[in-house]
């Protein structure tokens, strides 16, 4: 079926190894200069899960429900390629349904707001789910209680939480564990950090982190700069 062929396709896979443990409530973070591709990441990582029946919330800060939507079309459209099947509607229906975005602009977003919002999603029985992407959280103004304050909720209600973070050219601190600014002192809170670097011939994603056994640490793979597609290594 095209569902389990594009799961099993899926290079993210690796971040979600089919061994029983399901990593549930892990922290991640992908980290890159603006423009570079977190988002394209965070939405194959989103992809990913709901290929696998898993259903993922995406919380955009600061950006709009139209945008999001379109970076799913993209990559679902990168995915899909030429592929044919008499279904292919009814699939991507299905798919799609596996998907919540959720906006928020960038001064309104906090634990308890999300929180009271997925409550209401979940107590109504209209959504519930299993990952959640929080796309462009500011970590310069937040501060470490804030961070700890989604990891909290996110051991509650026992769901992966993803996190994008923009890198500046200036900014040049970085941790021990090699994690740049303005994550550097907040390493600790993440069970998988990623990094985004250009190189001449595309961009690598760089594993400086990996906690869960999942990737080995130093792990790195290419994203293509044309489709902002994670190619298999």
């Amino acid at each position: 079926m095209l569902k389990e062929d594009l799961a099993n396709k899926s290079p993210l896979r690796v971040l979600n190894p089919e061994t029983g443990n399901e990593l549930d409530h892990r922290m991640g973070l992908v980290m890159a200069r603006a423009g570079i591709g977190k988002t394209a990441i965070l939405v194959q990582i989103a992809m990913d899960n709901m290929l696998r029946g898993k259903k993922v919330l995406h919380v955009s800060i600061g950006g709009g429900l139209e945008k999001g939507k379109a970076w799913y079309d993209d990559i679902y459209g990168y995915m899909v390629g030429d592929q044919k099947a008499d279904n292919m509607v009814e699939f991507e229906d299905e798919l799609m349904r596996n998907r919540m975005i959720m906006t928020f602009k960038e001064s309104s977003f906090s634990r308890p707001k999300l929180e009271e919002r997925l409550n209401d999603l979940i107590y109504q029985n209209i959504f519930r789910p299993d990952c959640v992407i929080i796309d462009d959280f500011n970590f310069i103004s937040a501060d470490r209680d804030a961070l700890e304050d989604v990891k909290e909720l996110a051991e509650a209600m026992n769901v992966q939480v993803w996190f994008s973070a923009v890198l500046h050219r200036g900014d040049s601190r970085v941790s021990a564990e090699g994690i740049p600014a303005p994550c550097h002192e907040m390493g600790d809170m993440f069970h998988t950090v990623i990094q985004l670097q250009p190189q001449k011939e595309g961009i690598l994603l760089n594993f400086i982190k990996d906690d869960t056994g999942a990737v080995k640490t130093g792990k790195s793979m290419q994203l293509d700069p044309s489709t902002m597609m994670v190619k298999a290594s």
